[in-house]
């Protein structure tokens, strides 16, 4: 993915987002390169190993998810839940268009 891309989509400012791409390729998780049809972009990919990482993250994750809601909701309660959730992340403006307070761009 195109490093501007990526931080259209996350809430860092670009310089943290370089920053963090920089200490995670030192960790060997991802690659940088540059953009073949662009020398001025900057392409980020998880390697084998940033991918095997992002798996157990992930996984761990929707365990606790599962562990601290799963277990107070019943099935009915979850689909509601999931309903209002995605009501929610539809009324909100796309994830490239927000604007972090004090941003000017």
């Amino acid at each position: 993915m195109r490093l501007r891309d990526l931080n259209a989509l996350i809430l860092l400012s670009q310089p943290s987002l370089s920053r963090m791409v920089d200490r995670l390729a030192q960790r060997g998780l991802v690659e940088r390169t540059v953009a073949t049809d662009d020398a001025r972009g900057v392409l980020v990919r998880l390697t084998d190993e940033g991918a095997r990482v992002q798996r157990d993250i992930g996984r761990a994750h929707a365990r606790t998810i599962a562990r601290h809601v799963g277990g107070v909701l019943d099935e009915t309660e979850l689909a509601t839940l999931g309903a209002l959730l995605d009501r929610l992340r539809a009324a909100q403006d796309p994830v490239g268009q927000r604007r972090l307070p004090g941003s000017h761009h």
